[in-house]
């Protein structure tokens, strides 16, 4: 008998074996031009994906997935739905990044790098920046290849690299423009500096951390009166460069007797003293205007009072040690009262010859590193008794983001875009409202931090990156920055690289008869600073966008983990906002950080970094893709065994479904297909519940929740499909005439759901769907991603029937527990050995016989009380005999009036 049923057969193998099976997949696609087709072939509009660069500086790890399989999704996703897809991936090559992998393992250039004359060396400088160019090069090449194993459709022959002549050159003409615009200037003041790095840094470029540090609480004596002020810092080493005390013009102070001494201090700081005191005179702020106190080191200089709003006596004394060279509001009381900008510390971080020329009392710190230098400050305090108190604190301080050391602030001489120009941050802040942030709370994270941050600090005192092309006066020693010499190198730089500024004379790049702006003077000199990696990477959308013949600015999305509100979104928006007056992108999606199990940051040290290759080539990319999707990436997501094991057994759930399916169509053809005014009501339910589901789908797309979309359309796999429909159709797909109606309908409706679930989910596993898709037994295409997302036809949708079925599957769960009774107790074996009671008057359930049946998978079914057992549940009475009569040996079905080996039905299949 078993030759006569219509069993399932296919070539869709149940095991994935997706390391071997996805490489294959991709030379299929390969082989087709599939990204040609869906990027440049097609008609339609474009949806213009702007890939945000990765540093070409090592392998790729789990956010880097993470972020390319997020934009893979939508990009395939906008493709089903009509449009072309031009991604042109990038990548950042210049910076610290690459520049400090190459001082780790190259043992020459970290001699270089620590010797300052042989940095300044233009032949030592030129072999940095060769080594840089083919590292970089070489991790390019090895991520490319990485992140194609993912299956990430892109234009891999064609990325956009920051270090290429034609990208160096756009953007050396985006920096003249900015220049002859008015927005570049240069001023000496205190900026974030690493020492290690030794360099210049933006906020982008900076993370906060608990650090501890002295807690100094100092007196200061006033000049010519008995009277001492009680200071507090954290940061002793800048006592040297001391300038003035900043006190607030309202704030209530009291001058006590405490140590037979003078004080004072803020009247709310004053539990800060230790021991007895007496309050001698409260007065306020204004009170110290235009006194003058004996610097607390040196006894031959002055320190003024001056006033400002940042007091504050939240923390310290109300009173603020001020050293304009040091501190960002010092440096501006500074611009106030005129006070030098005194920062005797160099690029190395140690104390200059300055630090002991400005006294007669010198404390010997030249050469010395900072803290060192902080060390002897105390001691001189100590010496001079004026150290009141040395405790120490813990406190949120500024490090580099790339070496992980301490900043400190010295002020320098650097290259600033002047973000208060043309009103460019107002701007930028008007234009954030105009974009639609994903998730929306994430507008709240750029808009602060375009708000907040200070005018852009440009320069780097780097050697790997696009040179500015500035210039030093030898008569007056001013910096000239000329828009007519940045494109003369500009031009250079396209034919070359920008290696030109190094080896090229200065006088070719000079205009006729150049003079100096300030003095007339005719010799310059070259200066060497690069631009700011993120300069390089925020004129991305300038450069690619408005190069390439297939994109267009500003792009459609840009998607990055939530860190690029202050690095790349917000350097993005800035320069197209100067340039362009007008954002560079229309949507901004964010997504978090990928976590362990425990949800703590993947570090070497603890031993839970999970590569993403070493999950690709164990598991397969689609696992790791539906990881991805399968998490509300909008926050912080986690991955681990455990995780991992039930992100498997989801995908296995899956294939297992679309094996089935397919095996079950193995004998469909498309002139087969029946219409849905002929389909049997069971399969018009299910194509109904299909259809609700891509729709709700094509919603979680258009809203960037892929994880809905995931969870929806498993449940509908397992729930509906798996665990319902496919299960119940057995009989018909089995058992009936190879041709009848009562299977050409199940086949038909699981051929239109099969192919629209392949569609629908080949954004996210997107080598499982091709190949399942190859297995179809007819489609219209080379390949699943040149198919239309799925259409649902209005006449599809039918609620009466979602209604009526409601109804039933309420019956049919109650039943399914009495059945389970039965079979408990021996009474039957399957549901088919059944005889199903149901103690009911309406004729709604008795119009529904057929189908009940075939829903409760039972022989017999009758509306009356009866059953060997018996229940009420939900309000059905329902019973449980075992079925009548015999059993048919080929469905399995029970007929009282059985008169051979088969039933009418199975003679009928076979004949």
């Amino acid at each position: 008998m078993k030759e006569t049923l219509n069993l399932p057969r296919t070539d869709f193998p149940m095991k994935a074996n997706l390391p071997k099976r996805e490489p294959e997949i991709q030379k299929f696609w390969e082989s087709i031009n599939l990204f040609k087709k869906l990027a440049y072939d097609r008609d339609g509009e474009s949806f213009i994906l702007h890939d945000g660069p990765p540093y070409a500086n090592g392998h790729i790890h789990l956010g880097h997935s993470e972020n390319k399989i997020l934009k893979d999704v939508f990009n395939k996703y906008k493709a089903l739905k009509g449009y072309r897809i031009p991604f042109i991936p990038g990548w950042d090559t210049h910076g610290q990044p690459i520049e400090n992998e190459i001082i780790k393992r190259d043992e020459e250039v970290s001699k270089w790098i620590n010797d300052p004359e042989k940095f300044k060396d233009i032949n030592i400088k030129l072999k940095i920046r060769e080594k840089c160019r083919i590292f970089a090069n070489e991790w390019l090449s090895i991520q490319r290849e990485e992140f194609k194993r993912l299956g990430i459709l892109a234009d891999w022959h064609k990325p956009y690299i920051t270090m290429n002549n034609n990208y160096e050159s756009i953007e050396l003409e985006i920096l003249a423009h900015l220049v002859e615009e008015g927005y570049i200037y240069r001023q000496r003041m205190p900026i974030h500096w690493c020492y290690h790095c030794r360099t210049a840094l933006s906020l982008a470029e900076i993370e906060y951390k608990e650090k501890e540090d002295p807690s100094l609480y100092f007196l200061v004596k006033q000049k010519d009166e008995d009277l001492y002020i009680l200071v507090w810092t954290t940061t002793p080493w800048t006592l040297i460069s001391n300038r003035a005390f900043a006190f607030s013009k309202d704030t209530n102070y009291v001058i006590v007797k405490h140590r037979n001494l003078n004080i004072a201090l803020a009247k709310d700081c004053i539990n800060i003293l230790d021991g007895e005191y007496e309050i001698i005179e409260e007065v306020k702020g204004t009170y110290f205007e235009g006194k003058k106190f004996i610097h607390p080191l040196f006894e031959d200089l002055e320190s003024f009072a001056v006033f400002g709003d940042f007091v504050s006596v939240e923390e310290g004394t109300g009173i603020v040690h001020i050293a304009p060279g040091h501190g960002k509001e010092d440096y501006e009381v500074s611009k106030i009262y005129n006070l030098e900008v005194f920062s005797p510390v160099d690029d190395f971080g140690k104390f200059t010859e300055e630090a002991d020329n400005q006294t007669k009392h010198p404390l010997n710190v030249n050469g010395l590193i900072y803290y060192e230098g902080g060390n002897k400050a105390i001691e001189r305090l100590k010496e001079k008794n004026l150290l009141y108190k040395l405790e120490t604190t813990i406190h949120n301080y500024p490090f580099c983001w790339r070496c992980k050391n301490p900043l400190i602030f010295r002020a320098t001489s650097q290259w600033f875009l002047d973000l208060s120009h043309k009103n460019l941050k107002e701007r930028a802040l008007n234009y954030i409202k105009n974009v639609n942030w994903y998730p929306k709370e994430s507008i709240n994270r750029i808009y602060n931090s375009v708000k907040e941050r200070p005018d852009w600090v440009i320069s780097r005192q780097r050697v790997w990156g696009v040179f500015i092309p500035s210039i030093r006066c030898l008569k007056c020693n001013n910096s000239i920055l000329d828009s007519k010499i940045i494109k003369n190198v500009a031009k250079l730089t396209k034919e070359e690289s920008s290696d030109v500024w190094l080896i090229k004379p200065l006088e070719i790049f000079l205009t006729e008869n150049y003079k100096c702006p300030h003095c007339l003077n005719t010799s310059f000199e070259k200066e060497y600073d690069i631009l700011d990696v993120w300069f390089d990477s925020g004129a991305t959308g300038l450069i690619v966008l408005q190069t390439s013949e297939y994109l267009r600015f500003p792009a459609d999305m840009y998607l990055e983990g939530s860190d690029q509100h202050r690095g790349w979104f917000n350097a993005s928006l800035i320069l197209s906002v100067a340039v362009k007056d007008e954002p560079p992108y229309k949507v901004v999606i964010t997504h978090g950080w990928t976590l362990d199990e425990k949800g703590r940051a993947m570090h070497k040290s603890l031993g839970n970094v999970i590569s993403p290759l070493e999950v690709v080539d164990k598991y397969g990319a689609d696992v790791l893709r539906l990881w991805v999707n399968s998490n509300d990436w909008s926050e912080d997501i986690r991955l681990g065994n455990e995780i991992l094991s039930r992100i498997i057994d989801a995908y296995r759930k899956i294939r297992n479904t679309y094996r089935y399916m397919l095996s079950n169509l193995y004998d469909f053809s498309k002139d087969e297909i029946i219409s849905y005014e002929d389909l049997l009501i069971i399969d018009k339910y299910i194509l109904h519940r299909y259809a609700k589901v891509i729709e709700e789908i094509e919603k979680y797309y258009e809203s960037f929740e892929t994880h809905k979309v995931f969870r929806t359309y498993y449940e509908f796999i397992n729930d509906e499909l798996s665990a319902f429909y496919l299960d119940i159709v057995k009989d018909r797909l089995y058992t009936y005439k190879a041709n009848s109606l009562e299977r050409k309908s199940a086949q038909s409706v699981i051929y239109i759901m099969l192919k629209g679930l392949l569609v629908a989910f080949s954004p996210i596993l997107s080598h499982t769907c091709e190949e399942a898709y190859q297995h179809l037994p007819f489609k219209d295409f080379e390949s699943v991603f040149l198919e239309s997302f799925p259409k649902i036809k209005t006449t599809w949708i039918n609620e009466k029937i979602e209604k009526d079925f409601e109804k039933l599957l309420k019956l049919r769960e109650s039943a399914f527990i009495v059945l389970e009774k039965a079979r408990q107790n021996s009474l039957i074996g399957s549901n088919l050995d059944a005889l199903l009671y149901i103690d009911t008057e309406e004729e709604f359930y008795k119009a529904y016989e057929k189908e009940l049946k075939e829903i409760l998978g039972i022989s017999q079914l009758r509306f009356s009380k009866g059953g060997d057992i018996y229940n009420e549940l939900n309000g059905f009475r329902i019973g449980v005999s075992h079925a009548l009569g015999r059993k048919c040996q080929r469905c399995w079905m029970w007929f009282e009036d059985l008169e051979d080996e088969i039933c009418k039905k199975c003679k009928n299949a076979i004949s």
